[in-house]
């Protein structure tokens, strides 16, 4: 049986960072909006990712092998996406609303010198119940933190 089962072993290549890719620093993005907490926080949620999901420690931007940076460049905390028809005496009442937030987002491999994944406008909503817009803002970081952390790896 296990004559059997070694032959039917195989595998996948490519997919995940260079293996020479063992550190990273993140940098704080340039905060075009009007909220402040923003930058800590996304820096915070890519941090936590790149430390759980792909196992690599945090250094400084000299001795980093790879470098995330980026800009948020629009932070929208009350679109709506439903709302309740009123009665003809009461006033309409939003029901489900979300968070936009798009930024300009790289990894670059400091140690190649090229970059590794690069988007321009990337776009994240995160839907929420008014009034908890905390809520909206975790999933739309949460989406966010995905499509960097997928981006990078898919990219080499």
């Amino acid at each position: 049986m296990a004559a059997a089962c070694s032959a039917c072993l195989y595998g996948f290549a490519g997919g995940g960072l260079p293996p020479h890719i063992r550190t990273v620093a993140i940098l704080p993005f340039d905060n075009q909006t009007a909220d402040p907490l923003l930058t800590e926080q996304v820096r915070d949620a890519i941090r936590e990712a790149f430390e759980s999901r792909l196992g690599l420690r945090l250094a400084g931007e000299a001795t980093a092998d790879a470098v995330v940076r980026g800009a948020i460049v629009r932070y929208e905390p009350e679109v709506t996406v439903s709302f309740q028809a009123a009665q003809p005496t009461a006033a309409t009442q939003v029901t489900r609303r979300l968070v936009r937030l798009a930024l300009n987002v790289e990894v670059f491999d400091q140690r190649e010198g090229r970059m590794l994944w690069q988007r321009s406008g990337l776009t994240v909503d995160g839907e929420y119940e008014p009034p908890r817009e905390a809520d909206g803002r975790q999933a739309a970081l949460k989406k966010l933190v995905t499509d960097i952390v997928d981006g990078a790896q898919s990219q080499w």
